[in-house]
């Protein structure tokens, strides 16, 4: 009776295991049609971690851009992802980084290029670099109307919806491509909201690089006075930038050294306020994004030091 009433609670373990399993995932949840003043409808994907159903804390919260090709796949532009939520559990279990909701809101297609291209800089832009630019927009730049809203509307119906931490300090974005772009456009235009942002192979010719040029005067003059006018000093805040050397990533180390000296210049301190790495032979996708991703997770969203 004993053996049988071990092997009993043997299979009953075994039976509860994949419902323990995928509540210890986290727990997603699809938002299709959300309605944003200026912009085309818009989307999220939102997951919830690991206890959160469980307990009565709040969290930290972790914005990024391109949602689709975050979790699943199926949902993806390329049949591959980020795996944020893997990233986060692997950062959660080094004990340095809390867990986060994350709220992943998707890109537009055709949209996209107009809502990540940072406002500030478009209007500054001249000559070669703004005619490039206009080439690839399809309509007016709403990235303004984009950052109101995740910094407004949105975030407020998270606070409200969610047990969130809402403080500057316990608020991320993280973005690759334009979309760190559009992480760093966020860090610098709103510093009361954002207290972190991760800028991953963000895409500093912001048009196509072959016609801008690898190394153009006048838009290293352009992030040069952005970062100078807009960085401030860190306070607390913490910033995050890189990118690989293969692909499209081959054109940004120009534009990224001239953008970490006047980073540098402000007075951030590397590796305290301010981080920017380089990797070696990492291509402009989604496969190398999560690679490092665990990294760059465990190093912004570090509990305060």
């Amino acid at each position: 009776m004993r053996l049988l009433g071990g092997l009993l609670a043997l299979i009953g373990a075994l039976l509860a295991a994949p419902a323990l399993a995928a509540e210890d995932a986290g727990r997603f949840l699809e938002y299709e049609r959300v309605e944003a003043a200026g912009l085309p409808v818009q989307r999220l994907s939102i997951w919830l971690p690991p206890g959160y159903d469980r307990d009565n804390r709040r969290y930290p919260v972790l914005y990024m851009h391109d949602g689709h090709n975050l979790f699943d796949p199926a949902k993806s532009n390329f049949n591959k992802v980020w795996a944020a939520d893997k990233a986060m559990l692997a950062a959660m279990r080094s004990g340095q980084v809390e867990p986060h909701i994350i709220v992943g809101v998707w890109a537009l297609g055709r949209d996209r290029y107009r809502q990540y291209l940072p406002q500030s800089v478009y209007q500054a832009a001249s000559g070669t670099p703004r005619a490039t630019m206009d080439a690839m927009i399809e309509g007016p730049v709403v990235s303004k109307a984009y950052l109101d809203w995740l910094a407004g509307p949105l975030k407020q119906w998270v606070d409200v919806s969610f047990r969130t931490r809402p403080g500057r300090d316990e608020t991320a974005i993280v973005g690759s491509s334009m979309g760190g772009l559009m992480s760093c456009y966020a860090f610098l235009e709103r510093p009361e909201v954002y207290g972190r942002a991760g800028c991953v192979s963000s895409h500093w010719p912001a048009a196509d690089p072959r016609v801008v040029g690898e190394a153009n005067p006048e838009l290293i003059r352009l992030w040069e006075s952005w970062f100078d006018q807009r960085l401030g000093r860190p306070v607390g805040r913490r910033l995050w930038l890189d990118h690989g050397t293969a692909t499209l990533d081959a054109f940004y180390a120009p534009y990224q050294q001239a953008i970490d000296a006047r980073i540098a210049a402000r007075g951030w301190e590397k590796g305290t306020d301010w981080e920017s790495r380089v990797y070696e032979g990492a291509e402009h996708e989604e496969n190398a994004w999560a690679r490092r991703l665990p990294e760059v997770f465990g190093w912004l969203l570090a509990k305060q030091r």
